[in-house]
């Protein structure tokens, strides 16, 4: 009879155990990426008896197996902060604390005062790092959000897609600066057409560079490159010229782009600063000679004109795309990868070690994890300005809150009948 007594106090025990497990988790219901858990039981079985049939065994309570982390994703909910993240599918962010290499399904990052990706603890958020050119690399280290400028880089080559009028008269005057004949640089002739673009010095400078397109013969262009004289403004300086060839159904059969064209822009940059122009692939040159620019009998227009240079520029915004990749937005139209988030993955989530503030560190049941970045190995995809909520399901938690406390109370009342039974049994001297 006394055996009852601990069976029931085990039953409460258990249900006590629940009840705290459940409480935990509504109190974490709006925690950004918290997993709920739950309880599993086992009975004990520790007695055996002997009867006229045999033996049999009588069961001695219940015990509280094992505490699991349910590490199903949450609903997701849009923010305007683009360092907000979820993770759509499996994985664990990696942060650091102090080397000490830390988990996380929490996604609420800032950047601290040195530039780092960091959650509110201030433990820093772990990506493949990116180079000075924005490769990225096989090193895992912090990720830094850079706030110095990134340097200018200087124009070497141009591409241009355009169409030259073939009815256009060819023109037998030499292509000039200085049509009036006055001495000053600063009049050209003798041409048929005419664009101008920016290139960029080793510093980050702009130049006007102006393309004179003159017609020279049936199928035959020239190309002029007018530019202004740093040390006397005002006064055009010619670069070099070079030659264009089209097939006879207005393909370009060759663009000379090989020979690259020298500018001067000064003594305070590096001088001579050569730029290719590329007009295409000509039939010559391997190509259809169509994919570029061509001569047909319409309207001098053009399609395209781009090139590689830039000035110097700081960074303006960030943005983080779904395979991890961290982009910076630069002042002057530039976009740069600054790193790569890495996620983490374990055989058996449910065996990581429990922190608290959304940490796990792994354990001897979880393994090892298993690195790689978003989308790749089975890993889940990031969302940017997006955080994963909890997974607590709050109308099942009042229901297995009910279950538990029915429980306690029914282990409650066997104690109340087994001291009622103990109490007759005193009562049988009177």
């Amino acid at each position: 009879m006394l055996t009852s007594l601990y069976t029931a106090v085990s039953g409460m025990n258990a249900n006590g155990t629940t009840l705290s497990v459940i409480s935990d988790n509504i109190a974490n219901m709006n925690t950004v990426g918290f997993k709920k858990s739950v309880v599993t039981f086992g009975d004990i079985l520790s007695q055996t008896l002997s009867g006229i049939s045999g033996t049999y065994q009588v069961g001695r309570g219940v015990i509280v197996s094992n505490v699991i982390t349910v590490f199903t994703s949450g609903q997701v909910e849009s923010t305007s902060n683009s360092l907000d993240l979820a993770i759509d599918g499996d994985g664990f962010f990696i942060v650091d604390n102090n080397g000490a290499k830390l988990y996380t399904r929490s996604g609420q990052f800032i950047v601290n005062k040195d530039g780092k990706i960091a959650n509110a603890d201030g433990y820093i958020l772990q990506g493949y790092l990116s180079d000075t050119y924005g490769n990225i690399t096989g090193t895992i280290g912090d990720i830094s959000i850079s706030t110095s400028q990134i340097p200018a880089v200087a124009t070497t080559n141009v591409e241009v897609i355009l169409n030259l009028n073939a009815q256009d008269n060819i023109i037998t005057n030499p292509f000039t600066l200085d049509l009036n004949g006055d001495g000053n640089s600063n009049d050209p002739g003798n041409y048929n057409s005419s664009t101008s673009m920016v290139v960029y010095d080793s510093q980050g400078g702009e130049h006007n560079i102006t393309l004179y397109f003159v017609k020279v013969s049936q199928n035959t262009w020239d190309v002029h490159y007018v530019y202004e004289d740093p040390s006397n403004p005002g006064q055009l300086l010619l670069a070099g010229t070079q030659s264009l060839t089209f097939n006879t159904d207005g393909s370009l059969n060759n663009d000379n782009s090989s020979t690259s064209i020298s500018f001067n822009f000064g003594t305070q940059v590096v001088s001579p600063q050569n730029i290719n122009f590329n007009y295409g692939t000509g039939t010559s040159e391997g190509g259809d000679g169509l994919g570029g620019t061509t001569q047909y009998a319409s309207n001098f227009s053009i399609s395209n004109i781009s090139q590689n240079g830039y000035a110097s520029g700081r960074l303006m915004n960030i943005s983080i795309d779904s395979s991890g990749s961290v982009n910076g937005i630069f002042s002057n139209g530039q976009t740069r990868v600054l790193g790569k988030i890495a996620l983490a993955r374990f055989n058996n989530a449910s065996g990581l070690e429990k922190l608290g503030r959304n940490l796990y560190a792994p354990s001897q049941e979880s393994g090892a994890p298993l690195i790689a970045a978003p989308e790749t190995s089975g890993l889940g995809r990031v969302l940017s300005n997006a955080l994963e909520l909890s997974n607590v399901d709050l109308a099942e938690e009042f229901v297995k809150m009910i279950s538990a406390q029915r429980g306690f109370q029914a282990n409650s009342r066997i104690i109340l009948t087994t001291d009622e039974l103990m109490q007759e049994l005193v009562n049988l001297k009177r």
